[in-house]
């Protein structure tokens, strides 16, 4: 009976060691994949093609004519940093801080902008097709000269934003807070959803509308205008405008 006890605690040690074994194997390869994970975010890398400086702090530094094109900069603070002239094309910057930072005049075709902050950006003379600004906050943002053609920027708030000789076509201004903003001289050469957005005092005086979907009369009667507004038809001008008087 002994020998039999024996045995079994022999076996009964062997097999908790090869438990042991297994599970500290397993916590050794968790241990080496989550580190070389961990290691592909390398602050300190240069700004290259596919670069990960995500969650990275990058303020105030002079970036421009660099190359992060499909790089991921989500979480990065870019806050006053210049980043223009750079090619951004498909690059991550998803809930990024890009407070007063410069994007002018760079490539970022299919970029993602997605709940980006982006107060007093500018993005003026940017090439923006196809990117993705949903959610994101622009108050104050330069996007003049900028093609905006594709751009969904459903749910942005980009109160006091410019638009000045943007290109637009296909753009999507669905639920935007668009307040105090200014379209002058835009280029719609194709179909714009202003569906729910926000007008108020948005400047459109002398802007060709007649190619914008969702717009109501309400929100009409909150934009200025002027007599040469064009607006889609369906929709009356006002008998006056509010900013008439400014």
């Amino acid at each position: 009976m002994s020998n039999r006890k024996t045995v079994f605690g022999t076996t009964s040690v062997i097999g908790a060691f090869k438990a042991c074994g297994l599970i500290a194997a397993i916590a050794i390869m968790s241990a080496f994949f989550g580190a070389s994970e961990a290691a592909a975010v390398d602050c300190r890398a240069y700004p290259t093609p596919g670069v990960d400086w995500s969650n990275c702090k990058k303020r105030l530094l002079m970036l421009d004519n660099s190359n992060f094109e499909g790089a991921n900069l989500s979480g990065a603070d870019f806050s006053m940093t210049d980043l223009s002239r750079t090619n951004i094309k498909n690059a991550n910057f998803s809930k990024t801080m890009l407070v007063r930072a410069s994007l002018a005049q760079s490539h970022a075709e299919n970029a993602n902008f997605e709940r980006a902050e982006g107060y007093r950006s500018n993005l003026s003379g940017i090439s923006a097709s196809g990117a993705n600004f949903v959610s994101a906050e622009m108050q104050r943002s330069n996007f003049s000269d900028a093609d905006l053609t594709n751009v969904d920027f459903t749910k942005a708030e980009l109160g006091r934003a410019v638009f000045y000789k943007a290109k637009l076509a296909n753009t999507r201004f669905a639920l935007v807070n668009l307040s105090r903003s200014t379209f002058h001289n835009v280029d719609i050469s194709g179909p714009v959803d202003f569906t729910n957005a926000f007008l108020f005092l948005t400047r459109i005086e002398g802007v060709d509308l007649s190619k914008a979907t969702g717009l109501e009369q309400d929100q009409v009667a909150l934009a200025c205008g002027d007599d040469k507004t064009v607006l889609p038809a369906g929709l009356q001008k006002p008998d006056k405008w509010p900013c008439e008087d400014e």
